[in-house]
């Protein structure tokens, strides 16, 4: 199994910066798509970014301009750099890491961290 574990949450005001990290226990972390998902209180667990591994970049258009993904694949790594944050960008943030194969799906997720966006 692939181990995740994120890191990087916290209380911020709106309009500051936030860099959330997911460290990775594989090796092989290169062949995973990465992505990054929120949970908003009482809300269903939507995408925010993703980056496949060949480094293609894909974001939630409230995201846009806004956050940035990468990741470092000698450090086995996956970042999100969220500036110019806003109070609806409040919620748990989880690390997930995905690869199919012609058979099966490996879908793998994070403990998750809290981001808080308040004045």
């Amino acid at each position: 199994q692939v181990q995740l574990v994120e890191s990087g949450g916290g209380l911020v005001q709106p309009g500051g910066s936030l860099r959330l990290s997911c460290a990775a226990s594989r090796s092989i972390f290169s062949i995973y798509d990465m992505g990054w998902y929120r949970q908003g209180p009482g809300e269903k667990r939507e995408l925010v970014a993703d980056i496949t591994s060949g480094g293609t970049t894909n974001y939630a258009d409230s995201v846009k301009g806004r956050f940035t993904i990468s990741r470092d694949n000698a450090k086995t790594t996956v970042y999100l750099q969220m500036n110019s944050l806003k109070p609806e960008d409040t919620g748990v943030y989880y690390c997930n890491a995905r690869y199919y194969s012609s058979t099966y799906l490996h879908n793998y997720w994070g403990q998750g961290t809290q981001v808080t966006v308040s004045s």
